[in-house]
């Protein structure tokens, strides 16, 4: 899956990008920057750039994120630079259609390597270190990364390659969370209604999800009222509307949006909150190993 999504991310620079002047984010993002200036080749630009950042994953995160980070990054320089043909055998005169479809592609490619609990190095590993040891965001620090790219880019190249590399990145970022996700997102509701041990009840049976009784009180006649608060999947939202319409058709309910949803039937929590679930249950578990094998 990793090679898979290097291949998306890699074409959709070789095929929709570099004919135009635009811009990947990331390492890559800079390598193409040298690229376009000195034709570097940008694969092999952007891995030696991210040597030094190895180094540092290895010493301040952990063994085995450097690991992955170093495995992603080579697979994805390797096919970048390999793929270099694409060039000429596609080309979009429509900058334009060449920005929306590079933008999904990439974004498609970064869900891949994710999904396959991997990361392609650069700017994720600056990330996650000002993360643990400054609590600055990740996203923080890729913004910030960002503002300098385009700022460089716009020196060299002009306004209008960088307005198109700015759609790009935010095409790229919502098709990475949607081929993450999917279907599987999540929804928080909230409902008011003199009927809510009937609904509460049903919802647990029938929807297969606990439920959490808020104790309220009525702004205009202060009478107590229950508050049910339930997480559901959005396929589960539906079922439901169904059960609140059918107990209480008079009920009142909000529903809102909830990205990220821990604890019993959704996700394990990120107890360390410096790494991805997946990567701090393996440094975890490396640790582990090590501490058992010192005392042996």
């Amino acid at each position: 899956m990793t090679t898979l999504g290097c291949v998306l991310m890699a074409a959709s620079i070789n095929c929709f990008f570099l004919q135009h002047h635009f811009l990947s984010g990331g390492l890559a993002g800079l390598s193409m920057i040298l690229y376009y200036l000195f034709q570097w080749p940008a694969g092999t630009t952007s891995f030696l750039m991210n040597i030094p950042l190895f180094f540092l994953a290895y010493r301040y995160i952990g063994k085995l994120f450097c690991f992955d980070s170093l495995v992603g990054s080579l697979i994805f320089s390797v096919v970048l630079d390999g793929t270099s043909f694409l060039q000429s055998l596609v080309y979009v005169d429509d900058p334009l259609l060449s920005c929306l479809a590079g933008g999904v592609m990439e974004g498609l490619g970064c869900a891949l390597v994710y999904r396959a609990e991997t990361s392609t190095g650069g700017i994720d590993i600056l990330g996650f270190m000002t993360k643990k040891y400054y609590n600055i965001s990740v996203s923080t620090t890729n913004f910030i990364y960002s503002l300098f790219l385009m700022a460089v880019a716009v020196f060299f190249f002009g306004l209008e390659p960088v307005l198109y590399s700015t759609v790009i990145f935010f095409l790229a970022f919502k098709a990475t969370n949607f081929f993450m996700l999917g279907f599987d997102y999540k929804k928080t509701v909230l409902i008011i209604s003199s009927q809510s041990d009937a609904i509460g009840q049903r919802i647990m049976s029938e929807v297969n999800r606990g439920i959490t009784i808020l104790h309220g009180e009525g702004g205009y006649s202060h009478a107590p009222q229950d508050i049910i608060l339930v997480v559901v999947k959005l396929t589960q939202l539906a079922h439901l509307n169904t059960i609140i319409k059918e107990v209480d058709p008079m009920a009142f309910v909000t529903v809102q949006d909830t990205n990220d949803v821990f604890g019993r039937g959704f996700t394990a929590p990120n107890v360390e909150g410096t790494l991805p679930p997946e990567w701090a249950a393996k440094k975890a578990q490396a640790e582990a190993q090590e501490a058992t094998h010192k005392e042996n």
